[in-house]
């Protein structure tokens, strides 16, 4: 089987949380499998305290209840051990740039450890089936490997099946042409972390969440709500409540830090 080309290590992760909620809701269970560019794989599993209930119905789609957690260390007892086991590492997941990667920061900033996303690329292995497909992880692991995944919605399974449908996508579709919606023609599955990123990363976010977006024109705009569509510096400008609204509001921390940081741009360059 095709190996993937690194020129530093990747980090393929799955969370269980108790919720969806990225800005409220926490991590219950973290796997992550790290793939070196020698080829050396190491897969840790940790269970999370999340020092809140977790609702019924999410125990009930991954299997993981308060009793079992009770003994487990808070995110902030791990989160130094995390941020050196992913150092230098890209990110990739399945559904992981609009879900996974914006909790697990929001995580960190909870506890005020910083955990610096410049330079890292964005592998969603989602996006390259939705795209090149269009289907779920359990539709995709069958279509790309044959196989059905055993223990479905446990963490580890759920990021190894990840794995192995990703190397399946980079041997499916070595060569094949894809069309987008402008009607540009390419080929984007190819054995690169750069060029996956590019092409996993369907919206050109400013935050994490998907809440601020850079347009055609690389200008942030808001995409959400009534101000969908427009400048971020305009709406602040002309609306400046809005400013504090954000802020006071159930949003991640992360979209409140990139709101500000334009904010004090806008300050500066006065």
């Amino acid at each position: 089987m095709i190996q993937p080309n690194l020129i530093r290590p990747i980090a393929f992760f799955d969370l269980e949380t108790t919720g969806v909620n990225v800005a409220s809701d926490r991590i219950v269970e973290i796997s992550i499998l790290k793939i070196s560019p020698d080829g050396t794989k190491e897969i840790k599993t940790k269970r999370i305290n999340p020092t809140i209930p977790i609702p019924k119905q999410a125990s009930e789609i991954h299997g993981i209840y308060d009793k079992d957690i009770a003994n487990e260390p808070t995110f902030k007892g791990i989160a130094k051990s995390l941020t050196e086991f992913l150092k230098n590492c890209d990110l990739a997941g399945y559904n992981s740039n609009r879900f996974d990667i914006p909790i697990l920061v929001e995580e960190f900033m909870r506890v005020e450890i910083e955990f610096d996303l410049k330079g890292r690329r964005f592998v969603d292995v989602q996006n390259i089936f939705h795209q090149m497909e269009q289907r779920t992880l359990k539709a995709a692991y069958k279509f790309y490997c044959g196989k059905e995944i055993i223990n479905a919605h446990s963490a580890q399974a759920d990021i190894e099946a990840t794995y192995e449908v990703f190397l399946a996508q980079l041997e499916k579709y070595d060569g094949v042409e894809f069309e987008d919606k402008k009607g540009n023609i390419s080929i984007p599955i190819i054995n690169d972390i750069n060029a996956l990123h590019n092409f996993t990363n369907i919206n050109k976010n400013a935050d994490l969440a998907g809440r601020i977006i850079f347009n055609d024109e690389g200008i942030e705009v808001f995409n959400f709500g009534k101000h969908t569509g427009k400048p971020v510096e305009k709406v602040l400008r002309d609306e400046p409540s809005y400013f504090s609204w954000m802020l006071n509001g159930d949003f991640p921390l992360y979209t409140k830090k990139i709101l500000t940081d334009i904010k004090l741009r806008m300050a500066f360059n006065k």
